[in-house]
């Protein structure tokens, strides 16, 4: 299945010829609202913990004693940032409150453990160490299916379980793909898998802070050459436009810009997602979203509401199946659809 792929030197991908080119873009490229200052999202504002000698500490240690013996490590890791980070806390609590699931510091250690294990792996995953790893596949014949097409697609991921699991598969069946990230929030970390992997930074569609025309016509580009491009659906951008859903019995923002592009280039869409079952287990899914995004002039702003809203639950059905691959360690939902200060009392002695 899917997103972009530590490349491995017996995994050379079968030349095929070239993919006749995407239709040409109706209308002009989306433009990103600025005048006034934005704020930034919470998510972007959060400056990365640790350090690239702590972060290369690590990936020594499990390479010399194995996957196991540092899951130790990360473990004690988890632990304080868990003790530490009362957002984290936060969030773990609210998403946990809202699927009626027991809360408390044993129940956000317990989830942000999980983040530090996935994260982990990543190492492995980057490093070709398959041999750890049992993956699973569900609906990866639409991919394949693409491939032999030569046609292009967007994959509508979340901060849900185990980008880098998707990647790894994606090298073993040769699919290019192209994950556009905002890197700038976590520097450090990139950088040290940019030495792991060093031909994965080529495969980044980078969000910057301007060049949202260069932004666009790269992702074109890919799409055109029939390769994937991953975007994240569950993260906004400042200045961009947003649209307000129900999650989770809650109101939250997600961003427009995901299928204002896909209408706009009238390529398919695929909800994506690998998800960590526990030990050495990774399931992964590929899930047709729509065969193209349609956006009449007319019910614009109604049309990318039920996309959204669309994507919100299926979203919604993954998390609820697996909370604790649910990834965002931020105030997610609206304020204004917060709980009381006494609903938070009440979950945190829970």
């Amino acid at each position: 299945m899917s997103l972009a792929s530590p490349s491995s030197s017996e995994e050379l991908a079968r030349e095929r010829s070239q993919p006749p080119p995407a239709p040409p873009v109706e209308g002009p490229m989306p433009e990103v609202e600025a005048a006034a200052p934005v704020e930034e999202p919470e998510w972007r504002a959060k400056k990365e913990r640790g350090s690239v000698l702590g972060i290369k500490a690590l990936i020594v240690f499990a390479t010399m004693f194995g996957r196991w013996p540092a899951r130790l490590i990360v473990a004690f890791v988890a632990f304080y940032f868990t003790l530490f980070s009362r957002t984290a806390r936060r969030s773990v609590t609210e998403l946990r409150r809202r699927l009626g699931l027991k809360t408390g510091f044993r129940a956000s250690y317990r989830h942000v453990r999980r983040f530090s294990e996935v994260t982990l792996d990543a190492l492995f995953f980057l490093r070709g160490r398959t041999k750890y790893f049992r993956v699973s596949r569900n609906g990866h014949y639409h991919l394949e299916k693409l491939k032999d097409e030569g046609r292009g697609a967007i994959l509508l991921g979340g901060h849900l379980g185990s980008f880098y699991a998707m990647r790894m598969q994606s090298a073993r069946e040769a699919l290019p793909l192209h994950p556009v990230v905002y890197t700038k929030n976590a520097r450090r970390w990139n950088e040290v898998l940019e030495e792991l992997d060093p031909d994965s930074k080529v495969s980044l569609i980078e969000i910057g802070d301007g060049g949202q025309i260069d932004f666009m016509l790269s992702i074109r580009e890919k799409l055109e050459q029939g390769a994937l491009v991953a975007i994240l659906g569950d993260r906004t951008q400042p200045g961009a436009k947003t649209v307000t859903v129900d999650f989770l019995g809650g109101k939250a923002e997600l961003p427009a810009g995901p299928y204002i592009l896909a209408s706009m280039l009238r390529c398919p869409v695929y909800f994506t997602a690998g998800i960590y079952r526990g030990g050495n287990h990774y399931e992964l899914f590929c899930i047709p979203f729509a065969e193209r995004i349609v956006l009449p002039r007319r019910r614009r702003q109604e049309a990318l509401q039920e996309y959204a809203q669309q994507y919100a639950d299926q979203l919604a059905e993954f998390v609820r199946g697996a909370p604790e691959n649910w990834f965002n360690f931020f105030e997610f939902w609206r304020e204004d659809d917060a709980p009381t200060q006494g609903e938070v009392a009440e979950v945190g002695e829970s």
